[in-house]
């Protein structure tokens, strides 16, 4: 990384399960024969020289090794090998190289000798972040300002990165916020779902085109890795990768460069390519379905989002979040809606929310178009979560009629609620229309004005 906060550049990131601990993953070069054996050295250069010369950063004493043999780049989060025009020529894996790119396991002969290149996590603790929010994100929580302290890192690099979640956990806000606190902020930023594109247009999606490449490539065409120059890529859904784009997305990571669907000559790339998944790739790998390679490439970083269940005490913050930036809860005059309820809260706090924040999202996004006032009530949410389903004394999902105009569909759900809520306010009150509208916040004569709206028989304290 080039932070000051590693050691290393070539330090790769990984968040764990446990919040507290972070794996940095290091790369080595080990020699396995020679006359160097069980040799170490950490790569934790932008560029490393290997030869039998004294000023080389591995120094061999293998007398078959070049003076100069061999140098390892690192740039954009790959390690590239380089042969610096050896006597005896550099081997990857048993076959003869000039430039190669390096993954875990490569054997490297040189000479008499023979080296494997590492990669290793060594586990770090890193203190949480003092902020609250970062970019459209809110949380508290410890595990929350953990990943705040990671992304306060790593946004700046050039690192690959991959971020796992259920969901509806914000993943999406992640690839955004690393976007925004990175160099790259000033250039584009592509969204791509891999799960949104018919598989036979993927590829030309991704890398673009040249004119007749296919029935109706009537011109030549750029892809999003083409178009997002000097930006970010962020590849949604990347589990849904079909096993015959893998390799093509592995080679434009390792060489950065990509061949468009037709093309005879590949073209040089410039971004910064971050992924998200809801599935578990590493059990994706064991099933065929995954590269194991390009994991390793994708998750330079990996970010382990948790689900809303297990951070409630973030939910206070996220609401008053919403109510403040979201579209949703503005008028022309302003805020619509300035606060919730204590009970609201508590009731907010204890729902297991399967779908997390993208579902708390949408019910605040359902009580505020519903909201007379500038409260969220306990009794609001209570008839929105009935709506789902999601009670013990729930009914059906409300249907709606899309093929109504856009406000009278809406006039619709809202008589509806208004209804379902003035039966269950009085109910609770034994009818008392004083006590009633008190709990509701709303007049006692438009609360009478409804009643006879919907023909609802009144009786007792008026």
């Amino acid at each position: 990384m080039t932070e000051k906060d590693f050691e290393s550049k070539t330090d790769l990131l990984k968040l764990d399960e446990a919040p507290e601990v972070v794996s940095l993953r290091k790369c080595q070069l080990v020699v396995l024969e020679g006359p160097d054996k069980n040799k170490k050295m950490t790569l934790n250069k932008n560029l490393t020289s290997i030869g039998k010369r004294e000023n080389n950063d591995l120094l061999l004493s293998d007398k078959t090794v070049s003076r100069n043999h061999l140098e390892i780049e690192y740039t954009s989060d790959s390690f590239l090998l380089k042969d610096m025009g050896s006597t005896n020529g550099t081997y990857l894996n048993g076959s003869k190289v000039k430039e190669a790119y390096l993954a875990p396991g490569d054997t490297i002969k040189i000479g008499n000798t023979l080296l494997e290149f590492v990669a290793f996590d060594e586990k770090v603790s890193i203190e949480p972040s003092t902020k609250e929010i970062f970019g459209a994100m809110a949380g508290k929580s410890r595990k929350m300002r953990q990943i705040f302290a990671i992304l306060e890192k790593i946004a700046p690099t050039h690192a690959t990165v991959i971020i796992e979640g259920e969901t509806g956990t914000g993943k999406d806000l992640v690839a955004r916020a690393i976007h925004e606190h990175s160099t790259r902020r000033a250039h584009p930023y592509f969204v791509f779902d891999c799960s949104g594109v018919a598989p036979n247009l993927i590829e030309s999606e991704l890398f673009g085109h040249e004119k007749g490449a296919f029935t109706g490539a009537i011109r030549s065409r750029s892809g999003v890795f083409e178009a997002a120059k000097g930006g970010t890529v962020f590849l949604d859904e990347i589990g849904e990768l079909g096993l015959d784009l893998q390799p093509k997305l592995l080679r434009a990571l390792e060489s950065r460069e990509i061949r468009r669907v037709g093309a005879n000559t590949p073209t040089r790339i410039d971004v910064r390519v971050i992924s998200a998944t809801n599935r578990n790739l590493k059990k994706e790998i064991v099933a065929g379905r995954f590269r194991e390679d390009l994991y390793y490439r994708m998750s330079v970083v990996k970010i382990l989002l948790p689900p809303l269940r297990e951070r409630t005490e973030d939910i206070p913050l996220i609401v008053q979040k919403l109510l403040t930036d979201s579209k949703f809860n503005k008028t022309a005059t302003g805020v619509k809606v300035t606060r919730v309820e204590d009970d609201a809260l508590k009731l907010l706090m204890r729902y297991p929310w399967p779908g997390n924040v993208r579902e708390l999202a949408n019910v605040m996004e359902r009580a505020c178009s519903f909201v007379e006032g500038n409260t969220i009530a306990r009794s609001h949410l209570d008839f929105i979560f009935a709506e789902m389903g999601d009670t013990e004394e729930g009914t059906d999902r409300m249907k709606i009629d899309a093929d109504l105009p856009f406000k009278e569909a809406k006039q619709k759900i809202v008589e509806v609620f208004e209804k379902e809520y003035l039966e269950d306010l009085l109910k609770r009150h034994n009818h008392n229309l004083s006590k009633a509208a008190r709990e509701a916040k709303v007049d006692r004569k438009h609360i009478r004005n409804l009643l006879k709206k919907y023909g609802i028989p009144t009786k007792g304290e008026f």
